[in-house]
């Protein structure tokens, strides 16, 4: 990174800041030392805040994580604040340069690819060393995926659980939904299109047939959201093929269920036992009851082993 200009409200650097808002150009001014964590649009370029604008414009430089995507948003709001790239790939080298901008007493602002930094993106560290090097880092609020989601999915919003994104793996995402079945909300998860029909799938065998939905390219001109039971929901994206654009999977809370004997628990496996294998087996009575599935599929062994 190269040192921003000086702040000179006289100056040609006054003069940059500024953004556009319908056609009219609105100054900016210079902002105080310290980090700003702005939350950008996750699609549609009109939900930014005319705050985050204000922030863009008065800041000595924007850290982003996508560099082309974030200078087109700039650009379409009239804001030419250098822009500098921050990234899970540069992280390492790059926050030891914006520390020392801070200390230099500049102000920066940092932004994701879209939403809200901090949320499966890598600004964590940054905010955490800023915060213990004594800097001021405010936050200007505003678009979040994982939020727009949970608004139109249809399931309860009073406790949620953010996951983010589950191991690409089958065998470590079903271990993962395991250790999820029990929280007491909605589960929210980010997935790719490529895997989502099989992230379905494995969310069906290891949560039941919850209440779901899948929303995808939110805010953007093709959004769509698909609800309905996660077996069924799987069932029509493995018949569909992967979909386009960004995707939010949505799970509704394990309901609370009642306390199951051991003599019970055993009669369950033993029936299932007749028809599916060891794991399959122990994975749905597990599913069925809220248990955790290590301790039905060690019952399930010792049970076929007599």
């Amino acid at each position: 990174m190269t040192k921003a200009p000086k702040r000179d409200d006289a100056g040609s650097a006054a003069k940059e800041r500024s953004f556009l808002v319908g056609g009219a150009t609105v100054p900016a001014s210079p902002l105080d030392p310290g980090l700003y964590v702005v939350a950008t649009p996750i699609g549609n370029l009109a939900d930014i805040s005319l705050r985050a604008l204000a922030i863009l414009a008065g800041a000595d430089a924007v850290l982003a994580e996508d560099t082309r995507v974030s200078r087109t948003l700039l650009a379409h709001y009239g804001i030419r604040t250098p822009v500098w790239p921050y990234h899970e790939h540069n992280a390492a080298q790059a926050r030891p340069v914006a520390l020392r901008r801070l200390s230099q007493g500049e102000a920066l602002a940092l932004i994701s690819d879209a939403g809200t930094p901090l949320v499966s993106d890598p600004g964590y560290k940054l905010v955490a060393e800023a915060i213990a090097a004594g800097f001021a880092v405010t936050a200007a609020p505003g678009a979040s995926a994982a939020l727009a989601a949970l608004c139109v999915a249809g399931l309860p919003t009073d406790r949620f659980f953010f996951e983010g994104f589950l191991p690409a793996k089958s065998a470590a995402r079903r271990e993962r939904l395991n250790a999820l079945a029990a929280v007491p909300g909605t589960l929210i998860f980010y997935e790719a299109p490529s895997r989502l029909a099989e992230t379905l799938a494995d969310l069906a065998a290891e949560l039941g047939p919850r209440p779901a939905a899948v929303a995808r390219e939110l805010t953007k001109l093709h959004e769509e959201v698909r609800r309905g039971r996660l077996d069924a929901l799987a069932e029509e994206y493995a018949a569909l093929g992967p979909p386009k654009g960004e995707i939010v999977i949505l799970v509704g809370a394990a309901e609370p269920r009642a306390a199951i004997s051991d003599a019970d628990l055993d009669a369950e496996i033993k029936a299932a036992l007749k028809t599916l294998s060891i794991k399959d087996a122990s994975a749905s009575v597990a599913a069925r009851h809220g248990l955790p599935r290590r301790r039905v599929y060690a019952r399930a062994l010792a049970l076929a082993a007599r």
